[in-house]
């Protein structure tokens, strides 16, 4: 097996002492181009250029971003690095394949190369050239992988932030560290929900941290506030132009170490999941709604919120289909939200909703959450969640079930009150 590589090597002496080393023909790889920087090198690989690319660490804009160009189009990424420990973390926290010894010989490195092309670059063990690969050590790898929940809702603002801030809010009232992301596109609102000022995206710093590789337990929860015991929210973008700030790449990698770190992690995604949009985008090119179709074919568990009125059950049973299913294929969680009966005129309105759901999506296992209007004003004036008003209002308790439903927990046994009989003299 002949390997092709391309080379970006900062050091053009340990460059050209490199491709003069790894000329021999019986070392199993070949240099086809050695390209000056990480331009350079994306050109090349773009261009189906190699098998696989040996670079430095110190190479000016390596980054997350630049190492998922590399792998989409096919190359198996090396890396030359010292013996300092935080830049191997950094270089296996960007993706990096394998890190081999800065001094090792050209047999070392064209053997670590070899194995990275064949999917072998985290078993192969050599003290003289290869460090151990993997990922970066995480301070709360000790914790079980946690799940993530995507909460979603069609066009039309049915309450999907309201729903995700009190979901993570009730998920770390039953004693379970948990993390609230927004990852809205269109229009973050849960900071304002909880009372937080608006002076900078969480998300965003975590993204640019994950994108140079420094991001770990310890930094994302640096990075996400601290609002109520065990929850923590990440803030979204400050406006819908910064899209472009959360890249696939990065919000693996948030995402992966939210996982590592929390119990629970809540994100709020956008209503938009349609991806014809790459049909006019380089397919390693940002996209708008890859925040949300992302997260959503990652996660453990969807729910689905719709607004209680005709026009919000018509949009929600239009968009529902095309949602992407979670990882473990799994159907959405449906949550009718503010049901009340002027909206759905005359009638029990939990019964012509189950009548609506089931007959145009084939859906008979829907939460209701009522409306209480009173009780949701105050919150939101307040910066406060529906637990801190009012405890005992069926929004709130249909949330809170909804929390122990997620997280495998029999329903609280609900009192019933005993009405008093008033006797007219």
């Amino acid at each position: 097996m002949n390997v092709t590589v391309l080379t970006a090597i900062g050091n053009p002496r340990r460059e050209a002492e490199l491709a003069a080393g790894l000329h021999d023909d019986d070392l199993g790889v070949t240099v086809v181009r050695r390209c000056v920087d990480v331009a350079d090198l994306l050109a090349a690989a773009a261009a189906g250029i190699g098998q696989a690319v040996l670079l430095s660490a110190d190479l000016r804009r390596l980054d997350r971003v630049a190492v998922h160009r590399l792998r989409t189009a096919g190359l198996a990424v090396v890396a030359l690095a010292s013996e300092d420990a935080a830049t191997r973390d950094r270089l296996r926290g960007l993706g990096i394949d394998a890190v081999v010894a800065e001094a090792a010989p050209a047999s070392g490195v064209a053997a670590a190369v070899v194995a990275a092309v064949r999917g072998a670059g985290t078993e192969v063990r050599d003290s003289a050239s290869l460090y151990p690969a993997g990922p970066a050590p995480d301070d709360a790898s000790s914790l079980d992988v946690g799940a993530v929940v995507a909460v979603w809702g069609p066009v039309g603002a049915p309450g999907r932030s309201v729903v995700a801030a009190n979901l993570a809010a009730e998920l770390a009232g039953l004693g379970h560290p948990t993390l609230c992301v927004d990852l809205d596109t269109y229009g973050s609102a849960l900071a304002q929900l909880v009372g937080l000022l608006e002076d900078g995206s969480g998300v965003a710093a975590a993204c640019r941290a994950a994108n140079a590789g420094a991001l770990d337990g310890a930094t994302l929860r640096r990075m996400a506030v601290e609002v109520r015991p065990q929850l923590r929210i990440l803030s979204g973008i400050t406006g819908p132009h910064r899209w472009h700030e959360l890249r696939s790449a990065s919000l693996e990698v948030l995402l992966d170490r939210a996982r590592r770190s929390f119990r629970y992690v809540v994100v709020d995604v956008g209503f938009c999941v349609e991806q014809d949009e790459e049909l006019s985008y380089d397919t390693v090119a940002p996209r708008r709604n890859g925040a949300a179709v992302d997260v959503l074919g990652a996660c453990d568990v969807v729910v689905a919120v719709a607004a209680a009125d005709p026009i919000g059950i018509a949009r929600f049973v239009r968009a529902v289909v095309d949602l992407p299913r979670p990882r473990n294929g799994q159907r959405p969680i449906t949550v009718i939200n503010r049901v009340r009966r002027a909206a759905v005129g005359r009638g029990d309105a939990a019964q012509q909703i189950a009548i609506a759901l089931g007959r145009y999506a084939a859906i008979d296992d829907a939460v209701l959450v009522p409306d209480d209007p009173a009780m949701a004003d105050t919150a939101v004036a307040s910066g406060r969640i529906w637990s801190e008003v009012a405890p005992s209002s069926p929004a709130r308790v249909a949330v809170r079930d909804l929390a122990r439903r997620i997280a495998g927990e029999a329903p609280a046994v609900r009192r019933r009150r005993r009405r008093l009989m008033h006797v007219t003299p």
